[in-house]
């Protein structure tokens, strides 16, 4: 009984740290395309003023 439930969460515990981790590296790329975005906008408006 006890190896069955601590199996159980340990595969519970797996599955919930593959999950965040695969969100987080979606988050991460999103913000660096944000700050991309960003870099190039300040970059195009020092263009415009030199």
């Amino acid at each position: 009984m006890f190896k069955k439930t601590f199996a159980l969460m340990l595969t519970t515990v797996f599955l919930i740290g593959s999950i965040a981790a695969l969100t987080g590296c979606n988050t991460v790329e999103g913000a660096g395309k944000d700050i991309e975005k960003g870099g190039k906008a300040i970059k195009d408006e020092a263009s415009e003023h030199n």
